[in-house]
């Protein structure tokens, strides 16, 4: 039977984690395989994605309203979305996402992953997203962020990565991040939205409910305390969590 207590601790760790680089679906996944709950699945994932969203869009509602003074920033942004578009609803629409979502792959793709996010926070800072953010570079951190659909990625930590990679410092990286978050999120919740609907299911639907308003306000607060934390110091702690949670993933699965 459906948890709303499952639900809330759930939104929890999507609100907090979605934001930061440590992959928000790997913990959402593990601690539903650690406890065994019973409504933890790919759709009510996608559920949570929309607390993000909505959190999102009120966090930057100033630069979102701003639309004319940010239009040249905001087009490039959904150019930049176009790769995981159709890649996602394919893998969803055909179950495929869920070969994906093994403890093993999850604790390889957290490790490499993290190796990679720590390579790139040591790349010097010579661009500006004011400046410097063109079509093109917005077009490649979109083709990283389609490795985001693995879990154990992080679409926050493959996309930081790919910003640091290019050159911008770990505060306009993360706004980057931010701002694909939102198409990438909207396209996924339109999809659950239509799921939902098609189950007719009252209780998915309370359950949906929960989960949108407990993950808005967790992911709320995360963006911004991250945004805050990464203006002082560097990734490193994300870094080393990372590599310590796969280490420990990696133990269970080969020991």
């Amino acid at each position: 039977m459906l948890s709303s207590i499952e639900i809330l601790i759930l939104a929890a760790i999507q609100g907090i984690t979605e934001f930061l680089p440590v992959s928000s679906a790997a913990h959402l996944i593990l601690v539903a395989k650690y406890y065994s709950f019973n409504n933890q699945n790919l759709l009510i994932d996608i559920c949570l994605h929309l607390g993000s969203l909505i959190a999102i869009i009120i966090y930057f509602q100033k630069d979102l309203l701003n639309f004319k003074s940010n239009k040249e920033i905001l087009t490039k942004i959904l150019v930049g979305t176009l790769p995981i578009i159709p890649l996602g609803f394919i893998l969803y629409q055909t179950n495929l996402i869920e070969n994906f979502r093994s403890l093993e792959i999850i604790g390889w793709t957290s490790l490499i992953f993290g190796v990679f996010l720590y390579i790139s926070d040591k790349a010097k800072v010579r661009n500006k997203i004011e400046e410097n953010f063109s079509t093109q570079k917005a077009v490649i951190i979109g083709l990283f962020q389609v490795l985001a659909l693995i879990p154990g990625v992080s679409r926050s930590g493959i996309t930081i990565t790919a910003g640091r990679m290019l050159g911008f410092n770990r505060f306009d990286s993360a706004k980057i991040s931010f701002f694909l978050a939102i198409p990438t999120l909207g396209a996924a919740s339109i999809l659950s939205i239509y799921n939902i609907y098609r189950q007719e299911s009252v209780e998915l639907n309370f359950l949906a409910i929960i989960a949108v308003i407990f993950s808005a306000m967790f992911s709320f607060l995360t963006i911004a305390v991250f945004l805050n934390f990464i203006r002082k110091f560097s990734l490193k702690i994300f870094i080393i969590y990372r590599i310590l949670l796969s280490l420990a993933i990696l133990i269970v699965v080969y020991l």
